[in-house]
């Protein structure tokens, strides 16, 4: 599985799934171009640099229309067309029941979660239809199937993230285009592991691997689906969640774990 001579997008790039997915590529013959808002998406790139592939990156707000569409316009002016896209950017900070769920955060995370793949998508699918090849990959959350306890935004959004990958293929398919989706579970990323240890370690008990995953286990399926040997994968969601899917994850703040008495 070789991407010499492809260039890939990658969005969320400054850390955790985002960042390894982008050395994976690199280490596969990727060029990557990297969006972010966080500074240290050029650590990232650096990285990149490092194991002798180009890379660019550009400080971008993917909720911002006008902004991803210049940002696109600079990376194909940097490095050539985007051939492959992972929308990998998102936020998971908005803790509330639905009930106390503000309009306001609400609207944020559609913005970053669902509506930015919009605007990304957007930018770069037409070139890839107009040159018979493309990939995307948008990176969902197994919360899309399930819900998660106490973040209704974050579930809505990933939820919505496989109805647009669905109509992307639709309209796309015949015209060289893929656009298939993985649902993430308890992956060990950053932030994940520094989750307070009995959310952390309830969440990990329920899957039947007794680990979280690995986000080079992640950045490998997205590296597979964006390969020249997964062009008749269309339009799928493809959980990687260890198996915990068969158990009944129910995650929460410290405050809803006593209430439920675990």
């Amino acid at each position: 599985m070789k991407f010499d001579g492809r260039r890939v997008l990658i969005t969320g790039a400054a850390r955790g799934i985002g960042r390894v997915t982008a050395t994976v590529m690199a280490e596969l013959g990727a060029d990557v171009a990297l969006f972010d808002r966080n500074e240290a998406v050029a650590e990232t790139a650096e990285q990149v640099r490092h194991l002798g592939r180009n890379a660019v990156h550009h400080l971008v707000d993917v909720a911002d229309h006008g902004a991803v569409a210049d940002a696109v316009a600079g990376v194909e002016a940097e490095l050539g067309p985007v051939d492959a896209l992972v929308n990998n950017a998102g936020i998971t900070t908005n803790i509330a029941p639905l009930d106390r769920m503000s309009p306001e955060k609400w609207q944020l995370e559609l913005g970053v979660n669902l509506t930015g793949a919009f605007n990304t998508i957007q930018a770069v699918v037409g070139g890839m239809a107009e040159r018979g090849w493309g990939r995307i990959v948008n990176v969902s959350s197994a919360a899309a199937r399930g819900g998660l306890h106490s973040q209704v935004g974050y579930a809505s959004t990933k939820a919505g993230l496989l109805g647009l990958t669905r109509n992307v293929t639709v309209e796309y398919a015949g015209r060289g285009v893929t656009c298939n989706a993985v649902l993430p579970g308890m992956i060990g990323t950053e932030k994940v592991m520094a989750m307070p240890k009995e959310i952390f370690d309830q969440a990990v008990s329920q899957s039947p691997t007794g680990r979280p995953g690995d986000p080079a286990e992640v950045a490998h399926l997205i590296a597979f689906l964006c390969s020249d040997v997964a062009g008749y994968i269309n339009g799928v969601d493809i959980l990687i969640d260890g198996g915990a899917a068969m158990n009944s994850v129910v995650l929460g703040s410290r405050r809803a774990l006593r209430e439920r008495g675990e």
